[in-house]
């Protein structure tokens, strides 16, 4: 069970002030949840196989295709926009 303590001091961890209602329902309220994780403790999982990255799909590659890619003389070519010899991009800070 978490104690009022333990609440002050995840609130001084995230710079929350409580009221003293606000603390008796979050008490009461993350009580309930960590019950929750016990309950899980306590679930059969031997024969379950551990899942990566929350599915059991699999990423489908293409292969690159060289003749749609643009070498670099002929891509500063089709680029809007260049200066001194470089690719020119609209300023992201400023001027």
């Amino acid at each position: 069970m978490l104690a009022k303590k333990d609440l002050e001091k995840l609130a001084d961890l995230s710079r929350m002030k409580l009221k003293e209602s606000e603390e008796k329902k979050l008490l009461h309220d993350l009580g309930s949840i960590l019950n929750h994780f016990e309950e899980l403790k306590e679930l059969d999982t031997e024969k379950v196989q551990p899942m990566n990255g929350g599915t059991f799909s699999s990423n489908v590659w293409r292969e690159d295709d060289s003749d749609t890619r643009l070498s670099g003389e002929k891509s500063k070519e089709e680029f809007p926009a260049t200066e001194n010899g470089y690719l020119k991009v609209p300023s992201v800070f400023g001027e």
